[in-house]
C-alpha cells in the first residue's frame, strides 16, 4: 500500500502538535511506503526539515504557494484562449455555482499554459467581470480584479503541480491540501482520507475577520474562497476525521456528509513519562508551571506573560517555564521579549526547544494560553506526568480538562476565557495556593488519559481506517504493514 500524506505549513518544517502527530503516524506503519507532499510559502523553506525523516518516506515533494510561474519565454508562447468546457469549469469556481471540480482538475492536469497568461488574460477578466456585476458592483472593479488574481494564484499553483500516484491520499486538513488530495483522487483513483485537527475553513474565517490586510467586503470574498475548497474536500473524501464531537458537528454544518465523519481522538504514549526525572533541589519552594508551546501569535504568549506577572505579585511561590522554540527575527517573538524586558517578572524561564520528558516531572501544572487549538498534545503530555492543566477555552481543551460524554472523573484543571489576563492569573494563584487540589486534579488527568487518549488506541483507530481505505481502493493490505516498531517521537 502506498500512501501520500499531504500537509500544509507544518511537518516536517516546524515542531508542534500536528507535526508530531504526522511523524508518529508515519512511524507506526514502518512497512508502508509514504510519499510526503508538502505545501509551504516559498522556496526559502526548501529542505529545511526539523525532523529526522523516517526511512519509509520514499519521497518528499514541495509546493510553494508564493512561487514564480515558470513556463518559458513569452515570445515562444501562444495567446491563451480557453476551450468552452474549460471556461465553464473555471467560471463555476469563480462564481461558486455548482463548481465543476473534475473539469478543473482535468484542465490543470492536461493543459500546458502560464498562470500569468491565465490570470492576466481575457477569459479570467470575463469571469471576474461576471462575478463583479452579479455581487460586488458597488466597489472599484480594478481593485476587485487584482484581488481575485492574487487570491487564486496560490490555488492555481497547487492545481498545476503534478501529484504522485498512490493508493491512499491522506490530507491533514482541507484547504490547499484537501484540494491536492481531491485532485489526485479524481485523476488517478485511490481513496481520500482527511484528518482535521482544527476546522480549516473556520480557522481561516477567524484569521480573516481579525486581519488588517483585508477590509470590508473583501473579507467575505476570502472567507467564501476557503469554504469552497473545504466543501470540495468534504465531498471528495471517503472518510473525514475530527478530534472531538463538537468539531465533527462543525464539519457537518459546513457541508460534510455525516456518514463520512468519524471522531478519532489524539493519543500519546504514557510509557514515555513513566520514569521521567522529578523535582530538583532548586525547585524547592516553587510551584512550577510549564507552558510547552512555540512562541507564536496563536499561542498568545503576551497574555500569558502579563497574567504571570500579576499572579507572581500575589503568589511569590510561582515560577513559569516557557518551553518551546522561537525564530530570532520573528516580530512577535521580539514583542514577547520586549514585554519581558519591560515587566521584568521574577522566576520566568525560557528554555527554548526541549525534550518534554526531561522537564515535565519538575512541573506542578501546565498552562496553555492559545487563541486556537484542536486537541492539544501538551495537555495530554502533562496528564501523563500527572500535572493538572490550565487552558483557554479553545478546541477540545474543556473536554480534556472537565471530561465529556460519559466521563465522570471530575476536573483535571481549570479552563478560562481566551485572552483573559485575569482568568489565567487567578487560575495560577488558585493551584499554587492549593497544592493538594492540584495534585488531585493531576491524578484525574492521568486517569482520563489512560482511559481514552493513549497512543495505542489512536494507532489502532488508524490501522482500521487504513484497512478500510485499502478495501475501498482494491489494493492489498498485509497485516505486516502494521509495524510494531513505530513509536511516538
Amino acid at each position: 500500500m502506498k500512501v501520500c500524506i499531504i500537509v500544509e505549513g507544518c511537518y516536517p518544517y516546524v515542531v508542534g502538535g500536528v507535526s508530531s502527530w504526522v511523524h508518529s503516524l508515519i512511524r507506526q506503519f514502518p512497512n508502508v511506503e509514504f510519499v510526503l507532499q508538502t505545501i509551504v510559502a516559498d522556496r526559502d523553506m526548501r529542505g529545511k526539515f526539523v525532523y529526522d525523516i523516517p526511512e519509509n518516506v520514499t519521497e518528499i515533494r514541495e509546493i510553494y504557494v508564493q512561487d514564480t510561474d515558470w513556463v518559458g519565454k513569452k515570445k515562444h508562447r501562444k495567446k491563451l484562449h480557453l476551450q468552452k468546457k474549460d471556461f465553464q469549469a473555471l467560471q463555476s469556481l469563480i462564481l461558486n455555482k455548482d463548481v465543476d471540480w473534475p473539469g478543473i482538475f482535468e484542465f490543470f492536469h492536461t493543459q500546458k499554459f502560464s498562470l500569468n497568461d491565465l490570470l492576466m488574460g481575457k477569459d479570467f477578466f470575463l469571469m471576474a467581470k461576471a462575478l463583479y456585476e452579479e455581487r460586488y458592483s458597488n466597489i472599484t472593479f480594478s481593485d476587485f480584479l487584482w484581488s481575485l488574481r492574487s487570491m487564486y494564484l496560490p490555488l492555481f499553483l497547487c492545481l498545476k503541480s503534478p501529484m504522485p500516484k498512490a493508493d491512499l491520499y491522506h490530507c491533514v486538513a482541507t484547504g490547499y491540501s484537501g484540494i491536492m488530495g481531491s485532485m489526485a483522487k479524481s485523476l488517478y483513483g485511490g481513496t481520500l482520507l482527511i484528518s482535521e485537527h482544527g476546522i480549516y475553513s473556520r480557522e481561516r474565517e477567524e484569521d480573516i475577520i481579525k486581519a488588517n490586510w483585508v477590509q470590508g467586503v473583501y473579507k467575505n470574498i476570502w472567507i467564501e474562497y476557503f469554504k469552497k475548497m473545504s466543501t470540495c474536500a468534504y465531498q471528495m473524501a471517503d472518510t473525514v476525521t475530527s478530534l472531538f464531537e463538537y468539531a465533527r458537528s462543525l464539519q457537518i454544518d459546513l457541508g460534510c456528509p455525516a456518514e463520512k465523519t468519524k471522531v478519532t481522538p489524539n493519543g500519546i504514549d504514557p510509557e514515555r513519562f513513566a520514569s521521567i526525572p522529578g523535582k530538583k533541589e532548586e525547585d524547592k519552594g516553587f510551584f512550577n508551571i510549564g507552558a510547552v508551546l512555540r512562541i507564536a501569535p496563536i499561542k498568545d504568549v503576551k497574555t500569558l506573560i502579563n497574567a504571570y506577572y500579576y499572579a507572581k505579585e500575589r503568589e511569590p511561590s510561582l515560577k513559569l517555564w516557557i518551553m518551546g522554540p522561537w525564530e530570532e527575527d520573528d516580530p512577535y517573538a521580539k514583542d514577547v521579549f520586549s514585554l519581558v524586558e519591560s515587566l521584568q517578572p521574577k522566576d520566568l524561564v525560557f528554555t527554548g526547544r526541549i525534550n518534554v520528558t526531561e522537564y515535565l516531572g519538575r512541573m506542578d501544572a501546565t498552562i496553555l494560553s492559545s487563541i486556537s487549538e484542536g486537541q492539544p498534545l501538551t495537555i495530554l503530555e502533562g496528564f501523563a506526568a500527572k500535572c493538572p492543566a490550565i487552558a483557554t477555552n479553545v478546541g477540545n481543551c474543556e473536554g480534556l480538562i472537565y471530561g465529556e460524554g460519559d466521563d465522570t472523573l471530575g476536573d483535571a484543571g481549570i479552563v478560562v476565557d481566551t485572552m483573559s489576563v485575569a482568568g489565567l492569573s487567578d487560575a495560577m494563584v488558585k493551584l499554587a495556593r492549593n497544592p493538594e487540589l492540584a495534585k488531585h486534579m493531576g491524578e484525574i488527568g492521568y486517569q482520563r488519559l489512560m482511559n481514552k487518549y493513549q497512543l495505542s488506541q489512536m494507532k489502532e483507530t488508524y490501522r482500521q481506517l487504513y484497512i478500510k481505505m485499502a478495501e475501498i481502493s482494491g489494493c492489498e493490505w498485509k497485516e505486516d504493514d502494521y509495524g510494531k516498531s513505530g513509536q511516538d517521537n
